[in-house]
């Protein structure tokens, strides 16, 4: 039994201590090579800054040494911050990977800085660079599939690799420009639900084919995301979904302070806990049929074309069951 949708994976790159950043690397490694021999349609990582424990800052580094040690997989960014780069930078990393890896990149665009104040300020950045995100996507547009809107810029590589872009978000700001531009919808639910029906919507209805970035044939293609633990065993998934809800809490709530075990007990309880845990509340642990079960009932109530899904058991050796239970291919 295997879901009705084509599936993805979002990988965190999380470094857990007391692992190095090239300990968690490697098991991003193995975990791609899972999901690219089951069958998975293709695999993100995110930008972020200035947090030892994720390893994917400089995700075009790590796409392109994940595309190398994978066959078949899409390999891209879910997303890019765009703010935080030139149009033509950006277009040079992933024209070359797409040169590299002909047919397997995705360049998915956020409009968050992925970070802190003081790292946008780190950055060279201010914080008003988001005005300009739909210009900056229409520039990078331009350099990827031609022609280039700066007369005599082009990206080298990069002119004509067409590598799709994606827009990502987690409210309707990022439905309505996607649906504007044409172009593909991915919505982060695995953190951040609360406005995940109402996007899905607006993206559909506003769809605007005409004016398409992808030509005039485009369809809209919306991507939900779920957090999700699969086992045969449903008692080992269900102490997993624990274990990873309990880390949240510490990593929310515990950044002034260590928490001790007592503390996140009780914090399960308090408003606080409630809250981070209710940014997890698009999550499915459980036996394989039950998680798929999960998974259709959540594609068909938000009309998902494909579902990306989070890997959020704490044990590597769950997460590789968790790719091979729900693989679309056995």
């Amino acid at each position: 039994m295997s879901a009705s949708r084509p599936l993805s994976v979002l990988d965190l790159a999380v470094v857990r201590p007391p692992e190095t950043a090239a300990d968690g690397i490697a098991r991003s490694v193995r975990l791609a090579q899972t999901a690219d021999a089951h069958g998975y349609t293709r695999l993100w990582f995110a930008e972020h800054h200035n947090m030892p424990h994720i390893a994917s800052s400089a995700t075009s580094l790590l796409i392109q040494h994940v595309a190398a040690a994978t066959e078949q997989i899409r390999v891209g960014s879910g997303g890019v911050m765009l703010p935080n780069h030139a149009p033509l930078v950006i277009a040079e990393q992933f024209g070359t990977l797409e040169t590299l890896f002909p047919s397997r990149i995705d360049l998915g665009l956020g409009r968050a800085p992925g970070t802190d104040g003081a790292t946008l300020r780190a950055l060279r950045r201010d914080g008003s660079e988001a005005d300009r995100f739909s210009t900056d996507i229409l520039e990078l547009s331009g350099y990827l599939a031609g022609p280039s809107r700066i007369p005599g810029v082009n990206a080298h590589p990069g002119q004509g690799t067409d590598v799709p872009l994606w827009i990502l978000g987690s409210s309707t700001f990022g439905a309505q420009l996607a649906a504007r531009l044409g172009l593909p919808y991915a919505f982060a639910s695995h953190f951040a639900p609360q406005m995940l029906a109402e996007a899905a919507a607006v993206y559909r209805e506003h769809f605007d084919a005409t004016n398409s970035l992808q030509g005039p044939d485009a369809e809209p293609h919306f991507i939900a995301a779920a957090n999700v633990i699969a086992h045969d065993d449903g008692a080992v998934a269900a102490e997993q979904r624990r274990r990873a809800e309990d880390q949240w809490i510490r990593t929310m709530l515990g950044r002034q302070r260590e928490l001790s075990d007592d503390d996140v007990t009780a914090l399960r309880g308090h408003p606080a806990g409630q809250q981070v845990l209710d940014m997890l509340s698009r999550t499915a642990a459980g036996t394989a049929d039950e998680v798929v079960s999960w998974l259709d009932a959540f594609a068909e109530e938000v009309s998902a074309d494909e579902l990306m899904l989070v890997n959020l058991a704490p044990d590597e050796a769950v997460q590789h069951r968790t790719l091979q239970l729900l693989a679309p291919r056995a």
